[in-house]
């Protein structure tokens, strides 16, 4: 199978529970809940995505013809030492990654990511799997190492996800103009809910990708 990647980098992962972890991202090309152009954001199912993933004219993207050769590159970028590893985005991952690429990974020596908006099934051998639902969704990964919920989003509200088998649960504040206000009721949530915690994005704070 080709993979059609938007960027390929090396950075600190910047949300959630391994925040401030270095890692190489594979960000994929495509998504399921909307095109990436701004002409079609109001008719999206996700209209708050704030990742480029259209075409694969990033940093370090470009169309691999087989998992070797992505799973090389990838692993090209960590520097030595440490614990190598890998988060798979997007986009939506899901639409691409599949099992000979996650087993070309592992392969390299590569611990395996992923985050997906969890509604198209996962391939067997992933290390951790972060899932952050959107609303008007329907979930078919519905356990994992991590749940990361935008939040607010009407129609998705916390509660909904109570049942599900997550470690990990995080609230991180929706980045729209009225950005302070959504990361105070973020934090009032979870000192009221403390199943739940905050994520805030530490790679914007630091100017990173």
């Amino acid at each position: 199978m080709a993979y059609a990647v938007h960027s390929l980098f090396y950075t600190l992962q910047g949300e959630g529970a391994r925040s401030g972890r270095p890692a190489v991202f594979i960000r994929f090309a495509g998504c399921n809940l909307w095109s990436g152009r701004e002409a079609d954001r109001a008719s999206a199912i996700c209209r708050f995505c704030d990742t480029e993933f259209v075409g694969t004219s990033g940093p370090g993207g470009g169309r691999f013809r087989d998992a070797a050769g992505l799973a090389a590159a990838a692993a090209a970028r960590w520097p030595g030492g440490g614990a190598p590893y890998v988060v798979c985005t997007g986009g939506e991952p899901a639409l691409q990654l599949d099992g000979a690429l996650v087993a070309a990974l592992r392969e390299a020596g590569l611990e395996v990511a992923v985050e997906t908006n969890g509604t198209l099934a996962l391939p067997a051998g992933l290390d951790w799997v972060c899932v952050s639902p959107k609303a008007g969704t329907e979930l078919v990964v519905t356990g994992g190492d991590e749940l990361k919920l935008i939040y607010p989003q009407p129609g998705a509200e916390p509660e909904r996800f109570a049942a599900l088998a997550f470690d990990h649960r995080f609230l991180q504040p929706l980045d729209d103009p009225d950005y302070e206000a959504h990361r105070a009721a973020a934090v009032a949530y979870c000192l009221a809910h403390p199943q739940w915690s905050l994520s805030l994005q530490l790679h914007k704070a630091l100017g990173i990708p």
